[in-house]
Parts: structure tokens; C-alpha cells; sequence
């Protein structure tokens, strides 16, 4: 329990500051079809090397780089726009590694891969973890103004800086590398979650982007913190249980946050009459 919660604890700093990137930038979507990207790389480190944490997370970087890369070049050089052509690319790397999987002729254990063991992380896990947490904080440190401008207007930092590239490129890498952190934790299938729902939730209640990261890791971790605690009284799995914390806290954001459903009504404060 210590371990999943330092786990928790490293995902929210670095895994959700990418995710709210994710959501400014309207590519919410993108971090579900990545999670499913890095498949066919976990998939041949398992078959070549069994469990061994060093081999799946290196399929998984080189897999999802891979598929950033390739569906970023196509978006920049021809008319499909960047969706389309990552759908196409997360398609055929998901039919990928259901292929590689059948291949081998015989029922596999991935269930870690999909659904995550985030009560079995051991101190290597957690360390690698915390390494690309480490990694993805120093580099929004020195990409953050040029993060900034692309999610508001791609086009002039494009025409007024050269870090454009450096910048698009470097944040496809930081969320395949957050992605590979975050299944070693929560599987493919639930690490997005950790990413996106809190993002959401802060989007809600807050306007400037320093208090949107600021709430968005205090919602990832306060949900991780709940999730364990319900996974140990309710005797519920782990990953899933922070992963529906996290969406529980979006329900109620979207209910009561000034920017949700009703909020707006909630928080109006009356004109001053003269």
C-alpha cells in the first residue's frame, strides 16, 4: 500500500500536467488511443523476456514513439489532420499487437498490462516511475512557454519560433513516456484515466493554468488515495477503483464547478445597482 501510494503520488505530478496539456490542446482522445498504441511493444517484451519490467517498458516507448512520430509527421507534411492520422496509426498498432498476441498460440497473462497491478509495484517499478516523472517535470520546466503557445495558437509559435518542432515532437514523447509509466501502475487500459479525468475536473473550477495544474495533481491524488483506501475496505481491485474515483470527482465537478452544469448559476454574484 506504501508503494502504490508513492506510485499514485508520482502519476499525479507527472502523468496529469500532461493530460491537462492533452485536454487545452483538444486532444483528450489521443492519450486513450496512445495507451493502446504501446500494446504491440509491452506485448513483444513480455513474449521475448517474460515479466521483465526493463523489456516491456522499452517495447512500450519504442511502440508508442513510434506511432507519435509517424501520425505527427503525417498531421505537419499532408491534409489529414492530426486525429485522423493517429487513428489510423493507433489502429493498425492495436491490430498489431492482438496479432502478436495470437501468434504465439497460447493463453498469455497480460491482464497486469491491461488492468495494471498498481498493489504489486516493487521498488524498480517505482523507481522507473519516479524517473519519468522526474524527466517530465524538468522538461515542462523548459518547454512550458512554448506548451503554452501551441495550445492557444500553433500557427504563431510556428511562424515566431523554432521551437515549434522541439515542442510538438517533445510532447508526443512526454505523453508515450507517461503512458508507459502510468501502465506499469494502472495497464493501458486505466492509465489514461489518471490523465485525462482530473484535467477535467480542474478545467472546471479553475481559469488560469497554474491553478489548473496546482488542482489537477491534488484531484489525481487525493483520487489515488481514495481508490486504495476503497480497494482495501471494499475489497475491490485497485487500479480500477482510483481510475472511478477520479471519474467520480469529475461527475461532481461537472455538477458544482463554476464551469459545469449548474455552477455558473450557483457562483453568479448579483450587479451593483446604482
Amino acid at each position: 500500500m506504501r508503494r502504490a501510494l508513492a506510485g499514485c503520488l508520482a502519476l499525479a505530478l507527472g502523468a496529469t500536467p500532461i493530460g491537462l496539456f492533452l485536454l487545452l490542446r483538444r486532444m483528450s482522445l489521443m492519450g486513450d488511443a496512445m495507451s493502446h498504441a504501446i500494446l504491440p511493444g509491452a506485448a513483444l517484451g513480455y513474449l521475448a523476456f517474460g515479466l521483465s519490467l526493463g523489456a516491456m517498458t522499452v517495447g512500450g516507448i519504442v511502440a508508442g514513439v513510434v506511432v507519435a512520430m509517424a501520425a505527427g509527421l503525417v498531421a505537419r507534411s499532408s491534409i489529414l489532420k492530426e486525429d485522423a492520422s493517429l487513428a489510423a496509426f493507433y489502429l493498425m498498432s492495436l491490430a498489431a499487437g492482438v496479432l502478436i498476441v495470437s501468434l504465439r498460440g497460447r493463453n498469455l497473462d497480460l491482464l497486469h498490462v491491461l488492468f495494471g497491478s498498481v498493489l504489486g509495484l516493487d521498488d524498480n517499478s517505482l523507481l522507473l516511475i519516479a524517473g519519468i516523472t522526474t524527466l517530465t517535470l524538468f522538461a515542462l520546466a523548459l518547454l512550458y512557454r512554448p506548451l503554452v503557445l501551441e495550445c492557444f495558437d500553433p500557427s504563431y509559435l510556428r511562424g515566431v519560433s523554432r521551437l515549434s518542432p522541439v515542442a510538438h515532437y517533445g510532447f508526443l514523447i512526454l505523453v508515450v513516456l507517461n503512458l508507459v509509466s502510468g501502465f506499469h501502475a494502472l495497464g493501458t487500459l486505466m492509465a489514461v484515466g489518471i490523465m485525462i479525468l482530473p484535467a477535467a475536473s480542474a478545467r472546471l473550477w479553475a481559469r488560469r493554468l497554474t491553478a489548473m495544474l496546482a488542482l489537477a495533481v491534488a484531484i489525481a491524488f487525493g483520487s489515488g488515495v481514495v481508490g486504495l483506501l476503497s480497494s482495501f475496505h471494499a475489497d475491490v481491485p485497485a487500479g480500477p477503483a482510483i481510475v472511478f474515483s477520479a471519474g467520480i470527482a469529475y461527475l461532481v465537478s461537472l455538477f458544482l464547478a463554476p464551469g459545469g452544469l449548474f455552477g455558473a448559476r450557483l457562483y453568479r454574484l448579483p450587479h451593483l445597482e446604482s
